[in-house]
This record gives structure tokens, sequence and C-alpha cells, in this order.
């Protein structure tokens, strides 16, 4: 929590000032009493006395004025608030290295299922497009706000030879800008998610599509998915497809973007989560003076209810 007028707060140094006071005036009080030497008569006159309850209503109405006094200091806090529009293409390497079951039940399974989680849990705002690559790359789905139409794309990729990382990338940066053209020179933000073995063995390097997106200003979040005992079968023949971290986390570097290592499902799905929520919402600092006031005032209702039930008088 932060104050929007911090200097309003030196007002508590009030608070001091009145505690001491009404500490003087207790010890006042209390000699007064003293000087009543005839100590039956005042049992008869005040047989019952009001002992620690006294204090209450000092102790709230000095707590009452701390809450104004924080209110008037403008407090704000920081709240996640959802973005109005953003474009997310979704790039998912379909190579054969995909068949590599080191991810249960295998690394596209499980690609889907994440990415699945991942497009449902997008604001309903947001545009999301597919693009799929292994040797070449091709959008699967436009960007749209079209929830069916997006896992629907996501249920129909299939495998392919070689690995286009750089096509992929490149490709989803053109989808990004054909649809940002309809809002002229205020296209809505953009961002690719990426999601590979990590091996660049087609098209375009992963390099000369980090220019692009870096000039575009279109973060690549990368996740690397799979393990370094990865292995696929070719003919019978088992062939190593060990995951190539380093270069995907490059790639993000590069753009700005966000590297994730993604071993199981279980992890991938938490990956997305996380781009989700860096993705879909924004930090905006809120005023929220109103909730001290009110508190403020409930307390001074309490107080007085107290006063009048306890000594039949306002404080």
């Amino acid at each position: 929590m932060s104050f929007l007028e911090p200097v309003r707060l030196l007002l508590l140094l009030a608070l001091p000032v009145l505690i001491a006071a009404y500490v003087v005036t207790q010890v006042r009080r209390g000699r007064y009493a003293v000087r009543f030497t005839n100590l039956a008569l005042l049992d008869r006159v005040a047989p019952t006395r009001p002992g620690w309850r006294r204090h209450l209503p000092a102790a709230a109405f000095l707590l009452m004025l701390g809450l104004f006094v924080t209110g008037f200091a403008r407090p704000a806090a920081d709240v996640r608030v959802p973005r109005e529009q953003a474009t997310i293409m979704v790039a998912v390497d379909v190579s054969h290295s995909m068949e590599a079951t080191d991810v249960q039940p295998d690394r596209l399974t499980a690609a889907r299922q994440a990415a699945r989680t991942f497009v449902e849990r997008l604001p309903a705002r947001f545009n999301v497009g597919l693009v799929a690559f292994s040797g070449t790359a091709s959008v699967l789905v436009p960007p749209t706000t079209d929830r069916q139409a997006m896992l629907a794309g996501i249920d129909w990729l299939t495998l392919g030879p070689r690995t286009a990382i750089g096509e992929g990338v490149i490709v989803s940066l053109d989808a990004i800008a054909g649809f940002g053209a309809q809002f002229g020179g205020q296209p809505p933000p953009g961002r690719v998610v990426l999601l590979s073995d990590g091996t660049n063995t087609a098209g375009r390097s992963p390099r000369d599509a980090a220019q692009r997106a870096l000039g575009a200003g279109i973060p690549v979040s990368t996740i690397a998915y799979g393990t370094a005992e990865g292995v696929m079968y070719q003919n019978g023949t088992a062939v190593p497809v060990p995951v190539d971290g380093p270069a995907l986390e490059r790639l993000a570097q590069e753009t700005g973007g966000r590297y994730y290592e993604a071993a199981s499902g279980g992890e991938l799905r938490r990956v997305y989560e996380d781009i989700g929520s860096s993705i879909g919402y924004r930090v905006e600092q809120r005023e929220i003076w109103a909730w001290f006031v009110a508190a403020g005032l409930l307390l001074s209702v309490a107080v007085s209810a107290g006063s009048l039930l306890w000594f039949s008088r306002l404080p």
C-alpha cells in the first residue's frame, strides 16, 4: 500500500499528544477522588464503577481519528485489472521430435492439453491465434476471440519433418501485424508464445526472427519442453532428441520475452498459467481511502453505542 498524499500523515502526530492529555486527565481525576476521604459514603453514592470500560470510548475515538487521517492521506493499493485488448499467437512445434515420451503421455499431447488450458483462461476480449511449424510454418487459426475455433485448431495439430523455429516466429509476427492493421496507428499489444524442443533445422534462423520481433516491439516468450533424455523412434530405432533450452532462452532474451522450462505436463500447465497472468493483466494503483473512512464511521457508531449503553451519554 502507498499514499498519494503522504504529507497528510503528519496529522497522526496529534494522536500521541491526545493520548498524553488523556493520561494526564485520568491521573488528575484519581488525585481528586483520593481527596474524598469518606470511602463508605463513596461506596453508597457510586457502588459500581465502570473500571476498564471507561477507557474504551477514548481508545476507540483515537483509533477513529487515525483511520480518518489515513483515509485523508489517500491510500492506494496495487490492483490487477484485465487489459482491454491484446493479440497473442501461440506457435507450436509439430516436428517429429514431439513424439518423444519424456513428457507424458508425449510432448505433443502435453502441449495440446496445456495450450487448451491457456486459451480457456485468457480474458474474453483477447484475440488469440495458432501457428504450427515443422519444416515450414503456417497459420492454422488467425487471431480471433472465437475460443472454439482455437481449441479445434489445437486438436488438429499433426506432426511433420524438421523444425523451423525462426519461421514459426516470423509467421506469427506477420499474423499479428496483419490483424493489427485494422486498428490503424494504435494496434493492441502483441505477444508470441512459442513451444518447441529448441533445435532449428530449417528455414530462417531464430536470430533473424528475434531481430524482426525486436523491431516490431513484440516479445516472444518461449517454452522448452522435454528433457535431455528425450528419445523418438524411427523405423524401430531410438533417436535421441534432447531439448535445446539455451537456443530458446536466447530467443526470449533477445526479444524481451520470458523463457520457461517444462519437463512434464504438470509443469507445462503451470508455465501457461504464468504466461497467461503476465499477458492478461496489468497492475494499477487504485485509491482505497473509502475503506478507511467507512471503518472510521463504523467505529464512531460503535463508540456512541457503547457510551450510551455503559454511561448513558455520548462521548
